[in-house]
């Protein structure tokens, strides 16, 4: 068991400033960047106002332009001690995915120079058969290419023994062209939604707009515990959770730990994880200690969207080699250990137009805000309309374990807009007038020393999947594992399919390409009716809740095979090919990938459940018995009473309570995954043979345990305890 004091934290350089004084934050923020500033520097004011353009507004970077661009690249990253580059992805693993390149070459004479061609910066090809792609590439079908993302600007990434290499964010395509990541379907999802809101936009009277931007901010919960303890748990090395463990004598009960006293070894951590990221440009503001004993929170300043994806995939990359540096793991599992919160990711998600206007901003009279009712309506007929597709967007092994408690929102898709919005809403729907502010009240806390206090019009909801939150909705139901881009790209389809509707809406009300203020509230009412079932302002987590959301016929799908079951669902899923995010062939591969990864852990997990009880903790608890029994007999020849007796028959039942559940938990094994179970024709089946047999008897395994773990000492258990791994940081 490792415990920490003052003299471990880990003491790291900070960044100086030319004059040998510790840098501030200005100085060194974005300093691994090759951002527009740094671009400024090396390139003419032409090429950098195209690439500015092209950034902000999209476009195609020319081959001489590239050239242009890897030369400069090339010399800024060289002057910071780069060797290498490479083309950074996101495949569908849920991490990402690099090769490096050197930028050594060899001139006519065969002597070494350093290079950096315009045709390396704009592509790339990586093996794509042996990544997922749900059917789309063969094994024997390897080739695949990257494409540069000028969106995203190229970046250091400095390691450990100053190795630095120059990072190029790119898109990852088959050799016929199929998207086979994350961040191409998003690139898509926000230029579709772009053009349909500045349609919607023009329709409203707003000519001037010519670009619509979403905004995401992914608040990220994890775990920190010691690498020392987590090393000897197979199942905390392989699965990232706790197969087996029993509830230790004190949880989270008292509330103490959420947002209490940062420790100074965690201290530590958080603040090189910042420094790390803010020389990478990635804005992170906050940090604090989540409800879970070793549970922790960063979240950043929100950004446009495709940025910000990439920016939380440095996070969690960073998070992990940071850690192990200062000798913890970091666990990234939505439910790594029983009894306690999981962690989420809390997706934000806003939208705003070409003139920086935040779209969902209600301003202080909102029933009087056009623009913002309908972009609200949008937003809601998007998750009614979709909503099967968007929960099966964050079905995942891990999130099967964290939704609906812990304050982790229910598997079934609703909305939060709170009391001001609700009625707002529901006065529409009445016909009536109304004048209902948005603006913050003061409340007087009686406290002379104390300043009042401005209350919000709207409490927060944390049993909401979607809970809008003054400006934004807080899409909360996102695991703490998963790469945003994934929801954000399936959220945007939603709310541009919404759009494309309401624009059609609204067009059939058009004079001179333009809708009357009137017209569109009627066009918005008509909506907000045909959303109310969708709409709900209480107790996410009740039975009530549960009840009712089935009478209004909303989906309660509990767990990942049956909520990507809607992937095989043409129907459902045809919003997705009309909106022009995904072809019908990348939908039924996302679904087979899911489904596959979300059988491969599974089984994983069960696999490591075995050996942990077959090789670990039957023959520690055979000895154990052992012990006991002769104890008893002991006792019995001296004709002593003693507890050793009544305490071999509990071991004994116990005992051979693990071994039935065991047994049991091994023949489903092999009955679920004989003959075809993984292709890809049986492979839903089995997920869902996974999910109803399997899972169960996995449970009734890990309660046999638990129940065995709660007889012994402490010290003859054979893998570290609950209580070692939560309560061991000083």
């Amino acid at each position: 068991m490792l415990t920490a004091s003052m003299d471990s934290v880990r003491i790291f350089n900070k960044p100086t400033s030319a004059d040998g004084n510790i840098a501030r934050l200005p100085q060194y923020y974005g300093q691994n960047v090759f951002d527009i500033t740094a671009m400024s520097k090396r390139l003419g004011q032409k090429d950098v106002e195209t690439v500015r353009d092209i950034m902000q507004n999209g476009g195609k970077i020319d081959s001489t332009l590239a050239s242009r661009i890897a030369t400069a690249v090339r010399d800024w990253a060289i002057e910071r001690g780069a060797t290498h580059f490479c083309h950074w992805f996101q495949p569908q693993t849920g991490t990402t995915a690099e090769k490096h390149e050197g930028f050594m070459s060899f001139d006519q004479d065969g002597k070494p120079i350093e290079r950096f061609r315009g045709s390396e910066l704009l592509q790339g090809e990586p093996d794509a058969s042996s990544f997922p792609s749900g059917g789309l590439r063969s094994t024997f079908e390897a080739r695949g290419y990257t494409a540069w993302d000028p969106s995203s600007p190229m970046f250091l990434m400095e390691s450990e023994n100053n190795i630095t290499t120059l990072y190029i964010p790119t898109i990852f395509v088959s050799h016929n062209g199929q998207s086979l990541d994350f961040k191409a379907p998003l690139l898509k999802s926000l230029e579709r939604i772009s053009d349909e809101a500045v349609k919607t936009l023009q329709l409203l009277g707003e000519k001037n707009i010519t670009k619509a931007h979403v905004h995401i901010g992914a608040e990220q919960e994890y775990f920190l515990i010691e690498r020392n303890s987590a090393a000897k748990r197979m199942d905390l090395v392989l699965t990232g959770r706790t197969v087996f463990g029993k509830k230790p004598a004190k949880g989270q009960e008292l509330e103490d730990h959420y947002f209490g006293n940062i420790p100074p070894r965690v201290q530590a951590f958080m603040q090189e994880v910042e420094i790390d990221l803010y020389k990478l440009g990635v804005p992170m503001k906050t940090r604090h200690n989540e409800v879970a004993p070793r549970q922790f929170e960063f979240a950043p300043i929100f950004e446009t969207a495709n940025i910000a994806s990439d920016h939380n995939q440095l996070l969690m990359k960073i998070l992990r080699s940071v850690a192990a540096r200062h000798g913890f793991m970091v666990l990234l599992h939505e439910k790594p250990f029983a009894g306690v919160n999981g962690s989420g990711k809390h997706l934000n998600w806003s939208i705003s137009d070409s003139n920086g206007r935040n779209l969902l901003d209600p301003g202080t009279t909102p029933h009087q805000n056009i623009v913002f009712l309908t972009f609200l309506a949008a937003c809601m007929l998007g998750i009614h309309e979709h909503a099967e597709v968007i929960r099966a967007s964050v079905a995942s092994a891990g999130n099967d374990h964290r939704l609906g408690a812990n304050e982790a929102p229910p598997a079934i898709m609703s909305v939060f807009l709170g009391e001001a919005l609700t009625r707002i809403l529901d006065e529409l729907l009445a016909g009536s007038s109304t004048k209902t502010s948005a603006e913050k009240t003061l409340m007087n806390l009686g406290l002379s020393q104390v300043q009042n206090l401005f209350r919000e019009t709207t409490d927060r909801n944390r049993t909401s999947p979607f809970a809008f939150t003054g400006n934004k909705f807080e899409f909360r139901a996102v695991g703490s594992s998963a790469p945003i881009g994934y929801p954000a790209t399936i959220l945007n389809a939603a709310v541009t399919s919404a759009l494309m509707k309401i624009n059609e809406m609204l067009k059939a009300h058009a004079k001179n390409g333009e809708v009357s203020p009137e017209a569109v509230l009627s066009v918005v009412t008509e909506v907000v009716r045909k959303t109310q079932a969708v709409r709900f302002e209480g107790n996410g987590y009740s039975q009530e809740w549960r009840d009712e959301a089935a009478r209004r016929g909303l989906s309660n799908t509990a767990t990942t095979p049956e909520a990507i079951s809607v992937f095989r669902n043409c129907e459902k899923t045809q919003f997705l090919q009309n909106t022009g995010v995904f072809s019908t062939a990348d939908v039924e591969s996302r679904g087979v990938i899911q489904m596959e990864r979300y059988v491969k852990q599974r089984l994983i997990e069960v696999n490591i459940a075995i050996e942990m009880a077959q090789t670990g903790i039957l023959p520690a608890s055979i000895r154990y018995l052992g012990e006991v029994v002769a104890l008893a007999r002991d006792a019995a020849s001296l004709s002593v009473p003693s507890p050793a007796t009544k305490l071999a028959q509990d071991l004994g039942n116990l005992c051979n309570r693990v071994e039935a559940a065991l047994t049991s938990l091994k023949n489903a094994t092999e009955r679920t995954t004989s003959g075809d179970a993984l292709e890809h024709d049986s492979l839903w089946n089995t997920g869902l043979e996974i999910s109803r047999n399997l899972m169960p008897r996995l449970e009734e395994l890990r309660t046999a345990v638990d129940a065995l773990e709660a007889q012994f000492p402490s010290q003859s258990w054979p893998f570290p305890q609950y209580s070692d791994i939560l309560f061991t940081l000083e």
